[in-house]
């Protein structure tokens, strides 16, 4: 499961009414839900955000508050 899959079922996330409300294709929310290797891009992770009801940068702190600058 990826870190938006994991954030999705935290907050008990219907992922078939985030497709209806975004627009995004349920593959696709399955996709990136369970797909590491598959990339989020950022509409949809705004879309997401506003399907949600959530501040993007609170959901952009989530899945990636890890990444840190190289030194």
């Amino acid at each position: 499961m990826t870190d938006l899959g994991l954030y999705l079922a935290k907050k008990s996330i219907n992922k078939a009414e985030v497709a209806r409300r975004t627009g995004i294709s349920k593959s696709r929310i399955s996709q990136l839900s369970s797909n590491p290797t598959t990339k989020l891009r950022a509409e949809e992770l705004y879309l997401i955000s506003l399907a949600i009801d959530v501040d993007p940068c609170e959901v952009m702190k989530e899945l990636y508050g890890d990444v840190k600058l190289p030194n």
